[in-house]
């Protein structure tokens, strides 16, 4: 079975860092964009084999929402 699971990724001076806020604890980093969405494919997928298919349904079924806000500062 195929899911879409959101990722964030953020960018600092060491590199990539990504995690999944429907999965609790699922975490990577990588020294370069590609290396870090491999990475995170591949701790996704781990992670998923560790659940029960209704675990699976439950954890994916969050509802997971971005936006961007300008903030006033000072």
């Amino acid at each position: 079975m195929i899911y879409k699971i959101s990722i964030v990724i953020e960018k600092d001076e060491h590199g990539y860092y990504a995690y999944c806020p429907e999965l609790e604890g699922c975490q990577t980093q990588g020294d370069t964009l590609e290396e870090v969405l491999c990475n995170a494919r591949e701790a996704i997928e781990l992670y998923l084999e560790t659940l029960s298919e209704d675990e699976i349904r439950d954890f994916l079924s969050k509802e997971i929402l971005t936006t961007s806000l300008e903030v006033k500062v000072g």
